[in-house]
């Protein structure tokens, strides 16, 4: 019901961040496990969330009419102890982490569960559901050192784009669903023309946002050629899809941007190893 393999999108992105926060600083085992399974319990949270609120409009959509709470292979009770206990995981790995990690956790699961209701009264959703995953690896950078910094800052403006660009690509699928059923995306608003363009133009706002955090971590050359492989994905992903043929939204969805998170997570991890 939670898609375990969806976490290869944020995890990386925050343990990135982990890695470059911790140069000249040290980093612990146990700091490094509780950022994951902090990440980990936030996710299957806000993704157990996102099920109980949109239970209703998955049982209409015939996309969706097949998951499991809708068909009644997860009881609603089920679900609801599922992300209840998710968010008591994600509060405890995030004490561990420290006080603010602590105090900030309540604001987290807001942005995070909160996600599933914007669909609801705006085309925004998606910008919204890329900041709540975007503040994953500012939440790993406090981890580490106890307070923000620009590297961090930049991070969250490349996943906030770059998630809500993608997200843009996975709502083209339901974009004639939404409009009858009054939900708000920016493929059912605008049209497909119009929203393939909108979502390259957030990657290219990724693209930007992943050279700007380089420059002010000074990262050297095996970062960057790290950042210009995943420009090299996103503009094949752009390539493969046209508004007369989406044929190949599944590729450019779930396959090419998993690659996107793997691919700089270690181009960020040799960087930091190699000095």
């Amino acid at each position: 019901m939670v898609k375990f393999s969806h976490t290869v999108f944020a995890l990386p992105f925050a343990l990135a961040a982990t890695a470059i926060a911790a140069r000249g600083h040290g980093i612990t085992v146990v700091q490094i496990v509780a950022i994951v399974v902090a990440m980990v319990g936030a996710r299957t949270a806000a993704m157990g969330f996102n099920r109980i609120a949109d239970r209703r409009i998955d049982a209409k959509n015939p996309r969706t009419a097949g998951r499991e709470i809708p068909t009644g292979k997860v009881s609603l009770a089920a679900a609801v102890a599922l992300t209840t206990l998710s968010a008591a995981v994600f509060i405890a790995a995030a004490a561990t982490l420290g006080r603010l990690c602590l105090l900030l956790s309540p604001i987290v699961l807001a942005l995070v569960l909160g996600y599933s209701f914007t669909k609801r009264f705006t085309w925004l959703c998606h910008l919204f559901l890329g900041f709540a995953i975007g503040v994953a690896p500012a939440g790993a950078w406090i981890a580490v050192r106890g307070t923000l910094a620009a590297p961090a800052v930049w991070l969250v403006a490349a996943v906030t784009t770059w998630i809500g660009g993608f997200d843009i690509l996975y709502a083209l699928s339901d974009r004639e669903f939404d409009r009858s059923a009054g939900i708000y995306s920016i493929p059912a608003h605008f049209g497909v023309p119009a929203a393939l363009a909108i979502s390259a133009l957030l990657h290219v706002g990724t693209a930007v946002a992943l050279v700007a955090a380089g420059l002010s971590a000074g990262l050297g050359t095996i970062y960057f050629i790290g950042v210009v492989a995943v420009i090299a994905i996103f503009v094949y992903e752009h390539a493969i899809l046209r508004p007369s043929d989406l044929s190949r939204l599944n590729v450019a969805f779930f396959n090419l941007n998993g690659y996107v998170s793997l691919v700089y997570f270690v181009a960020a991890l040799a960087q930091v190893l190699a000095g």
